[in-house]
């Protein structure tokens, strides 16, 4: 592997570990913290910090899916044997993003207006919830193909 794409691609799995492991923070601590506390406390707390986790899982999430196809393209052009592995992982880095506007943007937007009545936001956080743990399968497998890719490369 030249020494350039053998940097980038450790770089790339380094981001993709984090953006996964990030997520998984997010699903398995913020989102049990927001069930266990009350309605009017929760919209605060939302408030309060939706703007620090979009300025902190934003960047992580788009430059996990830029680092990915960065290093599948360096792959391609200079023949590695696992650029196929990589090409997987930025297709999930892509689906991250994907659910963002698919579920997250109307959801979070839900939550940023106050506009779910508080007999069904736990519901709401809990379908949140469903989605995140989704969207961590989706980090951990571009993280994983990521991972098999610059090992596998030998050149």
């Amino acid at each position: 592997m030249h020494l350039f794409t053998k940097i980038i691609g450790f770089i790339t799995v380094l981001v993709l570990g984090v953006t996964a492991g990030a997520m998984l923070t997010e699903a398995a601590i913020i989102v049990p913290f927001w069930l266990s506390i009350s309605p009017p406390e929760f919209f605060d707390w939302y408030a309060k910090n939706q703007a620090a986790l979009v300025n902190y899982y934003s960047p992580l999430e788009i430059w996990s899916t830029i680092l990915a196809l960065l290093t599948s393209i360096l792959m391609f052009i200079t023949k590695q044997e696992g650029k196929w592995s990589m090409v997987a992982s930025t297709v999930f880095s892509i689906l991250v993003i994907l659910t963002f506007f698919v579920f997250f943007k109307d959801a979070n937007s839900a939550f940023n207006a106050r506009s779910i009545a508080n007999d069904k936001l736990s519901l709401a956080i809990t379908t949140w919830g469903n989605w995140q743990w989704f969207r961590v399968g989706l980090g951990f497998a571009a993280f994983a193909f990521g991972l098999f890719s610059v090992q596998s490369s030998k050149k």
